[in-house]
């Protein structure tokens, strides 16, 4: 569940429930995702928390894939540990994990306008049998801890038993550090780190988890929380330090790993700021140590298939002003664009106004593939090459629907071929790229509020435009027209048939065409506003904006320029249209906003 859904569709529902309900009735939404065939590939496709190699830890020959883990307070019943392993995060804690169960359905007590969740020492908990069950059919991306509670003997106990699953144990019993080959990690409430015996712990434990009180507001906290992991540098500690809690946005977190924390487990911040908060500590502290990323050549050969794609609309717009039909169109008839006018004027403009579409949304999609090769592929940009590549291979694919309904014109052959080459040149060259983005943003700030209206907002619209690709191609091989199209030529099917047995495959395939070329801009917008959202991304917005005004006043302008001006036919494009404009209004400020300031 990505921050645009979070914040803009679930949390003000989640937040009329109360906290159990609300953490339950999401935690087994998201498992039930993820545990269908191909639901961890939805939720990677909604989110993309893929994490960069240069974030990367080891920490006693165990790897991470970046520092930042998830508490077991938020989902201490497991309920959602399946989708959780799909969110992004470098590690995972489970519990605490206790001999017998013990559930309490009246925690935790959240306060969400003051943004305090408070988790009670009366622990929930599944116990040690439904939790082995659980880990065995679980297959987690990222190393699990486990954190212990009970007696020693207990606790030694449960450690006998995780042992097969889990790669670390917390527990705040110092005793039990040497009891296993898996790392042990000391648990102790940030008030108490002052009076341990750093040479005890140095020669028995892995390392110190510094743990959040009950009830302290969080500024204090992350205040306790640097203060803590300074003392403890200061002083000569030199193994790991994780924390606990602490963080309601990035800039929090690059402080505790400035301080000199190795890893962080998100807590109650991840409930307020929201599921992409993972994410935007990565993207952050990818910032940091690459701040320029290498440039990467074959990004010219994407950009050279933009080009076409944007040469061949503009010609297509050309043909739709002048002649409409062209040659080959009328040997296919076999009667020349005279006699159509003749029979009835509005058949040609019907077919100018479906060319002039398709040449509009041609030239957009031209556009934004540039912009994603110039910007992304050449910054070695994964998710811009897979944006690419999605679009492009739907495009290709297009090219069967022109002949669905018994017509296919050797100019769009032709086309094919010139950009098929050209697109595998650029996806062979380009095939080993892996980079990931980063992000200027590190606040919670109210242009990040804003953007993520902004993001639905362009995520509706893309969704928009695959949705209507699919039904225009799909009318375009079965019914061709709607009601409305019949209203303004003024004839029906069967007449236009009689006159010429050809006209009608002539127009599905223009139909099919436009449908298919939709359908590719359609998951350019929303790969682009699902994955390219990253504070400071300027071009982004630009990309959105330049690409597509050609499509929108192709596609409106057409319209009136011949008369076909019914509200019910151009709803959709004015809803569009709206659409279009709130996303780019919203957004300005954070594409345009350049470093936050840190704590």
């Amino acid at each position: 569940m990505p921050d645009w859904s979070y914040h803009g569709l679930f949390k003000p529902i989640l937040s009329r429930l109360s906290p159990y309900q609300s953490r339950e009735f999401i935690h087994r939404g998201m498992n039930n995702i993820a545990s269908v065939p191909g639901g961890h590939h939805l939720i990677h496709f909604l989110g993309r928390e893929e994490s960069s190699e240069l974030v990367k830890k080891e920490i006693h020959g165990i790897t991470y894939p970046n520092p930042v883990g998830l508490s077991g307070k938020i989902d201490p019943l497991l309920t959602g540990s399946n989708a959780f392993s799909n969110l992004g995060f470098g590690f995972i804690e489970i519990g605490p994990v206790t001999k017998e169960p013990a559930q309490d359905p009246s925690l935790p007590v959240v306060d969400w306008q003051k943004q305090q969740i408070q988790f009670s020492t009366n622990y929930e908990s599944i116990g040690i049998e439904k939790t082995v069950q659980k880990l065995e059919k679980w297959k987690p991306k990222q190393p699990v801890w486990a954190r212990l509670d009970g007696t020693i003997e207990e606790q030694q106990d449960l450690i006998t038993q995780l042992e097969p699953y889990v790669a670390a144990f917390v527990t705040s019993a110092p005793e039990l550090c040497l009891t296993t080959n898996r790392p042990v990690y000391l648990s102790v409430p940030v008030g108490k780190v002052k009076d341990l015996s750093l040479d005890r712990i140095q020669s028995t434990c892995s390392g110190i988890v510094i743990d959040e009180p009950i009830g302290m507001p969080n500024n204090h906290y992350l205040k306790e929380l640097l203060d803590s992991i300074h003392y403890l540098r200061e002083d000569g500690l030199t193994l790991p330090i994780i924390t606990v809690g602490g963080i309601h946005e990035p800039a929090n977190a690059l402080s505790l790993f400035d301080a000199g924390a190795n890893l962080v487990l998100l807590s109650k911040g991840y409930v307020f700021s929201g599921p992409g908060l993972t994410k935007r500590i990565t993207e952050a502290l990818l910032q940091q140590l690459q701040p320029k990323p290498p440039l990467h050549p074959g990004w010219i050969w994407y950009w050279l298939f933009g080009l076409s794609i944007f040469i061949g609309g503009v010609i297509a717009a050309l043909f739709s002003l002048t002649t409409i039909v062209l040659p080959y169109d009328e040997q296919f008839l076999g009667m020349q664009r005279e006699q159509i006018l003749l029979f009835n004027e509005r058949i040609l403009y019907f077919m100018a106004h479906d060319r002039m579409t398709l040449a509009g949304t041609m030239i957009s999609g031209g556009i934004v593939y540039m912009a994603l090769a110039r910007f992304g592929v050449r910054k070695h940009l994964l998710w811009s090459k897979q944006a690419i590549d999605l679009a492009a291979i739907l495009g290709f694919l297009g090219i069967f629907l022109f002949i669905g309904y018994g017509y296919f014109d050797w100019l769009h052959l032709i086309f094919w071929l010139i950009l098929l080459p050209i697109y595998l040149t650029g996806f062979m060259k380009t095939k080993q790229l892996n980079g990931t983005p980063t992000t200027l943003n590190t606040r919670n700030h109210r242009v990040w509020k804003q953007s993520l209206i902004g993001q639905l907002a362009f995520i509706t619209l893309g969704f928009s435009f695959v949705l209507g690709g699919i039904v225009i191609s799909f009318i375009g091989i079965t019914n061709v027209f709607v009601p409305t199209d019949i209203l303004y030529i003024c004839m029906p099917p069967e007449m236009l048939d009689l006159f010429n047995d050809k006209l009608i495959s002539v127009i599905a395939h223009d139909r099919a065409g436009f449908g298919s070329a939709l359908l590719s801009v359609g998951f350019l917008v929303l790969t682009i506003s699902l994955w390219g959202f990253q504070q400071g991304n300027k071009w982004v917005w630009w990309t959105l904006l330049i690409g597509g005004l050609p499509a929108f006043f192709a596609g409106i302008w057409i319209h009136f320029a011949i008369g076909y001006t019914t509200f019910i036919h151009l709803l959709p494009a004015y809803f569009a249209l709206c659409l279009f404009f709130i996303g780019l209004i919203m957004t300005y400020r954070f594409f345009h906003k350049g470093k936050d300031l840190p704590c």
